[in-house]
């Protein structure tokens, strides 16, 4: 689900006051109690806020709202500048060895995360597509195609200030065993966008089994 501008001021309010009641969040907010309550509904649904109840004496229970894990995460700074700066550490390493044993580890931390969210008794061309559902999910630009061996295409490359200044590649590296190991089938980088080509395509071998 995507978080809006609006989910965004209540989660914030949420993490700095809260928890929170709704004639809390209603003061704090400046809308009505209806529109607190629709608010808090989405932000439910999407496991981002959870309800906590209070109860007080004899008098009614009443509610709070709180941030998920997710919520938190949700409302974080973003993590690109980040990301930028670590990566440029480990490429300025002059261990090569040790540099591809972090690559590869970020890889496999990677592709494990996908993993979790595909059907490991699905066909190798399946999973390709499941992935690139999954990537999509992370605003990625990718598509599958179908053919005598299942293709994944990245047309926009996810992490375009880190490949560009990386005269080793590794970040191609990084995303061939991401995919590899996330789908469980090899695959390896048939046409490249630093090569002047249209799209990074990785391409899979059907193993022996696997149907189309």
């Amino acid at each position: 689900m995507t978080l809006k501008n609006a989910d965004r001021e209540f989660l914030v309010a949420i993490q700095r006051d809260g928890p929170l009641r709704i004639d809390e969040l209603v003061a704090r907010m400046g809308v009505t109690a209806t529109a607190v309550r629709a608010r808090i509904e989405r932000l439910l649904s999407s496991g981002w806020v959870e309800r906590k109840k209070m109860v007080s004496g004899r008098g009614r229970p009443t509610f709070q709202y709180l941030l998920t894990e997710a919520g938190r995460r949700a409302v974080g700074a973003a993590a690109a500048d980040m990301a930028e700066a670590l990566w440029q550490e480990i490429m300025a390493l002059g261990d090569e060895s040790l540099r591809r044993r972090i690559v590869s580890g970020v890889a496999r931390r990677l592709a494990n995360q996908l993993a979790e969210e595909l059907d490991d008794s699905q066909p190798v061309d399946q999973k390709i597509q499941q992935l690139s559902d999954v990537m999509a999910r992370r605003d990625m630009v990718v598509q599958a195609e179908t053919g005598d061996l299942p293709v994944l295409d990245i047309c926009v490359c996810p992490y375009p200030s880190l490949a560009d200044v990386d005269s080793e590649r590794s970040m191609c590296r990084l995303e061939e065993q991401m995919i590899s190991e996330a789908i469980g089938q090899p695959v390896h980088l048939s046409s490249c966008r630093l090569d002047g080509d249209h799209c990074c395509q990785f391409t899979a071998a059907v193993a022996d089994g696997d149907s189309k």
